[in-house]
């Protein structure tokens, strides 16, 4: 189990990544393989953050009632 600071540690250095990508997207031609390759790390590093933030707020509440 990691632990808070480390998940808070992986989400910058994510969040840095994607402040990376979105600037080469910007200067990507649209419909190459290149944005396509681009668009997809993106992707990839948002699902990333999206669960690292589930992580650290996790829901309340049961799944079943």
């Amino acid at each position: 189990m990691r632990t808070e600071n480390q998940v808070k540690s992986k989400m910058n250095e994510l969040l840095m990544q994607k402040k990376s990508l979105l600037s080469r997207i910007e200067s990507a031609e649209p419909d190459t393989p290149v944005h396509a390759s681009i668009s997809a790390q993106l992707l990839r590093v948002e699902d990333m953050l999206t669960m690292l933030e589930w992580v650290l707020n996790e829901p309340t509440g049961s799944y079943h009632m």
